[in-house]
């Protein structure tokens, strides 16, 4: 897989338009078609993504590269998964657009499944790292009751990663509290130096929950409008 990338001169990636671009910007094309080739996963080269890098397909969004980290749907729901690309192409300086396939026989159903994918990654010209991730799927070329297994299996996943996102949330939520707690805030009184006092976070904590929870229910009325 390496080699087929590495092969390629980054000048025939880009369309007649733009093929001017950044070095930074040629090395993350080259790592993010590695990682399509090989399904990474857990291994995948996190830092070719911002921090708080935007993802969006058809049933799911999410920000944050940490969620790059968890499992594929691909992995989980076909069996010995194989992967082509067909088109790299530098739309712009900073938009990289791959179109590639996935085959597999899905888990659930006696047959194979193809999948066209469509990414289009924006990247920061300076850093190279991807700042936008957004993909689309054709399956045109897979039978009926492949493209409903698919849907199913993927809105699955995308409710069951959701769940993840909020129990994370929860999580580092709490641990922010806990920590306040153990590491008040002290002040000192400007008009005694030698008197101290802390300061009263209870309406900021109270805001911050209450802020929490309104997230997770708009959340779940969204899972309920879409499912």
């Amino acid at each position: 897989a390496d080699k087929l990338v590495d092969g390629v001169d980054f000048g025939n990636l880009c369309n007649d338009f733009e093929c001017v671009s950044s070095p930074s910007v040629e090395s993350t094309a080259r790592q993010l078609a590695r990682d399509i080739l090989e399904l990474r996963e857990g291994n995948r080269a996190l830092g070719t993504y911002a921090i708080q890098v935007k993802y969006k397909d058809p049933v799911r969004s999410f920000v944050g590269r940490e969620k790059y980290k968890r499992p594929l749907w691909v992995t989980d729901a076909l069996d010995k998964p194989s992967v082509t690309v067909q088109e790299m192409v530098m739309l712009s300086t900073s938009v990289l657009n791959i179109k590639w396939t996935v085959k597999g026989e899905a888990r659930l159903f006696i047959g194979d499944l193809i999948i066209n994918v469509n990414s289009r990654f924006t990247l920061n010209q300076i850093s190279g790292q991807v700042i936008e991730h957004e993909e689309q799927w054709d399956l045109s070329s897979s039978p009926a009751i492949a493209q409903a297994y698919f849907w199913a299996s993927r809105r699955l996943f995308a409710v069951t990663q959701t769940g993840k996102d909020i129990s994370d949330g929860l999580k580092n939520f709490t641990a922010r509290i806990e920590v306040g707690r153990e590491n008040p805030e002290i002040y000192p009184d400007p008009s005694d130096p030698t008197k101290f006092f802390e300061r009263d976070d209870g309406f900021r904590d109270a805001y911050q929950i209450a802020l929490f929870l309104a997230v997770i229910y708009f959340v779940v009325q969204f899972l309920k409008a879409t499912l």
